[in-house]
């Protein structure tokens, strides 16, 4: 039995950070080559500190989504994950084992060899006439002066496509640094270009600032009176939603360091965590702002606001994929990076099989299910915010040198409208939803999002007082 996790970067901002990482999990899912797949993330939940505790099984493979080596990769998932490495990762990867689980840490999906197959893919999608004699291909990157690491793998796949003689021309180019993708038709002499950006997803910077950068108007742009002559430029998606990416992950998986076609065991905490949950639910249960209780030989979740409403008034979701969709938002729209905030659209119930059950409270309110449970047995470890700040590097050094005053002041609005009781401030929860206390959540340790407000509270300040 092998879990298999994803982690993403995800964002406090933008709920479509994290679809592609969604995507891959769902297509994976389906495919039934791994007893589960997990996502986590950097910005969202569940957190990096939080994803080990949510797998089934002892044996784990977690493969980083991201486009190449660098900072994250290196730096935050590891230390995050607690596995005790820093640094470039070897391309067989690390293999800890961390509280019970034999947890495999991969490369990212983005440096695997057949990335290069993937971005000649792209480039046939955009212009599926490709002419070797007349076509130039540019493998267009992000860029970095943090990681000498990060555009290693650009030119490493520029060179294998080069090598495959399919294009006249094959030019890799940057956002943000040199060569710079503005310049390109300097240095571009074919009449036909295709460019294929080496991102992991569709974002701000694919559908923003490369076609504003470069002045492209659509999938394709003809550039009259360049340096050399009239240029019809080809704009492909991005390599990293194509769906051959699948299946480098698995291979990479496969690949990874110590890795044991036996697999491992069912984790016994988390067994007996969703075993306790599923006994409670199978007579009613409240979990934070929802009801779950049996219909039928299949289990109900709504909103504890619409007891009583009559279910044709209702919307009705049959998926844990459509919980997750729909619990995103809010009623206004507007996107909830924090599960247990108190703002729970209203207006749906799922009904549920008991395995689509725990895959959809998963999803509603993560890891909360696996630290109540640890918090009602006296097992639940929390981290004090100062052992948080410490821990933070890059850009959030900074909320080392917070005042216990200011990370306060921040929490009274993060936290203030979150279910959640703040152990890791010394407040105390005596009593969980496991003993029937419906808000009795525990928060172990400060969450990202705060971590996020402290260092613009720092910044805010900073920037007063320099004014």
């Amino acid at each position: 039995m092998r879990s298999l996790v994803l982690i993403g970067h995800g964002s406090h901002l933008n709920p479509e950070s994290a679809s592609a990482v969604y995507a891959y999990a769902d297509l994976l899912r389906a495919q039934g080559l791994f007893d589960e797949v997990v996502e986590g993330y950097w910005k969202e939940e569940p957190s990096l500190r939080q994803v080990l505790r949510t797998v089934q099984y002892t044996d784990v493979t977690v493969i980083p989504m991201f486009i190449s080596e660098g900072y994250f990769t290196e730096t935050v998932i590891p230390r995050e994950l607690g596995l005790g490495h820093q640094g470039p990762v070897p391309p067989q990867g690390v293999a800890r084992v961390i509280g019970g689980r034999t947890v495999r840490y991969t490369l990212p999906y983005g440096v695997h060899p057949r990335m290069s197959e993937v971005i000649l893919a792209r480039a046939r999608e955009a212009y599926p006439d490709i002419r070797a004699e007349d076509t130039a291909l540019i493998v267009l990157g992000h860029g970095t002066t943090r990681n000498e690491n990060s555009n290693k793998v650009v030119y490493q796949n520029a060179e294998r496509l080069r090598q495959g003689g399919e294009f006249a021309e094959v030019h890799t180019f940057f956002l943000d640094e040199e060569p710079k993708v503005v310049g390109w038709q300097e240095h571009v002499k074919a009449r036909h270009v295709v460019l294929v950006p080496f991102f992991a997803s569709e974002g701000w910077h694919t559908l923003e600032t490369i076609p504003e950068d470069i002045g492209l108007t659509g999938p394709v742009t003809v550039f009259e009176d360049g340096p050399h002559g009239t240029q019809t430029v080809y704009y492909s998606k991005p390599v990293g939603t194509h769906p051959a990416v699948a299946e480098v992950i698995v291979q990479l998986a496969e690949e990874a360091h110590g890795a044991s076609s036996q697999g491992g065991d069912i984790e016994r905490g988390h067994h007996d965590a969703w075993s306790a949950l599923m006994q409670l639910a199978s007579d009613s249960l409240r979990l934070g702002e929802v009801l779950v209780r049996p219909a039928d030989g299949l289990y109900e979740i709504r909103h504890a606001l619409d007891e009583g409403k009559a279910n044709e008034g209702l919307k009705t979701v049959v998926t844990p994929e459509g919980v997750r969709d729909h619990v995103r938002l809010d009623e206004r729209g507007e996107y909830r990076p924090v599960h247990t905030l108190r703002n729970l659209a209203r207006g749906w119930r799922a009904v549920l099989s008991a395995p689509d059950l725990q895959r959809a409270l998963h999803y509603l309110y993560p890891a909360v299910v696996e630290e109540s449970y640890a918090h009602h047995h006296h097992a639940l470890r929390c981290t004090p915010w100062a052992a948080t700040a410490r821990r933070q590097t890059g850009i959030y050094a900074k909320v080392q040198k917070a005042t216990p005053q200011q990370v306060e002041t921040v929490a009274r609005d993060v936290c203030g409208s979150c279910l959640k009781t703040r152990l890791w401030a010394d407040q105390v929860l005596n009593r969980t939803f496991f003993a029937g206390v419906p808000g009795g959540i525990p928060c172990a340790e400060a969450c990202t999002l705060l971590v996020a407000e402290v260092r613009e509270e720092i910044s805010g300040k900073a920037a007063a007082a320099h004014d």
